[in-house]
């Protein structure tokens, strides 16, 4: 017993630099993996953009590769440590099927990134609405997993792919033309022809609605205290918000010269005696 303790306290020494050098050789594998993971990364990215890949398809496989080559890089790792390569792979054969059931949910949001990428329903700079929550904003990634929107007020929502896939959306940005809709309610007593004659004037006037398509000025509908006018025009997709908020500002300025009010909702009371 005491020449068996002797002989390990004697390979003592050797395991443990033995183990050191194993330790220094996962470190600077490590190390030098990450920075080719890095280059191959940046050197993937500059071919899809050179290729004019869309920017969510650019970023989709770029956090692909970046995982599987963590996964590869943690592999090699393992085999240095002596772990045997069958072994680990049977063992990630074993817990694949536990682990499919554990991530049903990511599984099916990575396929709907898939999808996404492959149908195209949206790319990354389109405004879209998520028709089943209303979750609506700029799209700005295309993840494994999430897509993010910036909404209008600079906040990030992060929506499962597997969600947008399945679900019902509405993309304000595929088409170069969008049509401006108003609606300004004016007074029983105001003139209508007047109003109509004044909406009209603005939207011809204005530089970035467009000319060569149609310009409808009509009643839209009878309310309990307005008479409500609809406009239609047509815009530069990109033009809409700006064009939308300065027709708004100049009819409200224009009725304010011409004398045509605006109502406001109102209450008559009668007391009787």
């Amino acid at each position: 017993m005491f020449e068996e303790l002797e002989l390990a306290l004697q390979s003592l020494p050797t395991k443990a630099l033995d183990l050191a050098v194993r330790i220094l050789i996962t470190v600077i594998v490590f190390l030098v993996g990450m920075k080719l993971i890095k280059l191959v990364r940046r050197i993937l990215r500059k071919s899809l953009t050179h290729a004019d890949a869309e920017l969510g398809v650019i970023q989709f496989l770029d956090a692909f590769v970046k995982y599987a080559l963590y996964a590869l890089l943690i592999f090699a790792i393992a085999t240095n440590f002596g772990f045997d390569a069958t072994s680990i792979v049977a063992l990630l054969g074993s817990a694949g099927v536990t682990i499919g059931l554990a991530l049903q949910g990511s599984l099916s949001n990575f396929a709907g990134g898939v999808l996404i990428l492959l149908l195209k329903p949206f790319k990354v700079g389109d405004y879209i609405t998520e028709d089943t929550n209303g979750n609506s904003g700029t799209v700005k990634e295309i993840g494994l997993f999430y897509t993010k929107l910036a909404t209008g007020d600079n906040k990030i929502v992060i929506l499962p792919n597997g969600t947008l896939a399945n679900s019902s959306l509405t993309n304000a940005s595929q088409a170069t033309v969008r049509r401006v809709d108003l609606t300004v309610g004016i007074s029983y007593n105001a003139d209508i022809d007047k109003a109509k004659a004044v909406i009209r004037e603005i939207i011809e006037t204005d530089p970035k609605v467009f000319k060569n398509e149609d310009i409808l000025v009509y009643v839209d509908s009878l309310g309990s205290s307005e008479v409500v006018l609809g406009a239609r025009c047509y815009c530069s997709n990109s033009d809409y918000w700006e064009v939308r908020w300065r027709l708004l500002e100049t009819i409200k300025k224009s009725f304010d010269e011409q004398g045509i009010e605006i109502p406001f909702p109102q209450l008559t009371v009668h007391i009787e005696q």
